[in-house]
């Protein structure tokens, strides 16, 4: 059997203080990705605007970054910076599953896919309320 890895995006609602990236981020539905990623991965990271790809454990300070107000060529230098550390941490038979949104996924599921990645996006198309009603009732 494959290796998981679950990619989980970060949010902007975070804690005031440094803190493990595992619990900087202190929204519902990062708690929910977490859960679900906790569950169903042999590993997971953390997609960051500002740090790129983060290790749970590490401690990171809060941070004002988004992907989703950054411009094009920003966001393929992010994809890049992070797609040379996922070569550096995904075992080569692993399956990935994408628990962030379009825009962090836009430059990252086609990289992984062309490398022969097996990739899973669970929330695809799920408005937000959807994902956290259906990562609330997979947690039970």
């Amino acid at each position: 059997m494959a290796c998981r890895i679950a990619l989980v995006s970060c949010v902007k609602q975070k804690r005031t203080s440094a803190a493990p990236a595992r619990d900087l981020y202190v929204s519902d539905l990062f708690r929910g990705l977490r859960r679900y990623a906790e569950a169903r991965a042999d590993a997971w990271y953390i997609l960051s605007a500002e740090h790129g790809l983060l290790h749970p454990d590490q401690v990171v300070a809060p941070y004002e970054r988004t992907l989703n107000n950054m411009r094009k060529p920003e966001r393929l230098a992010w994809a890049s910076r992070v797609q040379r550390r996922l070569l550096e941490v995904l075992p080569a038979s692993a399956e990935v599953i994408l628990l962030a949104g379009a825009r962090y996924r836009e430059n990252l599921e086609p990289f992984l896919r062309g490398k022969g990645y097996e990739v899973s996006v669970p929330l695809e198309g799920m408005a937000l309320g959807k994902q956290l009603q259906y990562l609330k009732e997979i947690a039970r």
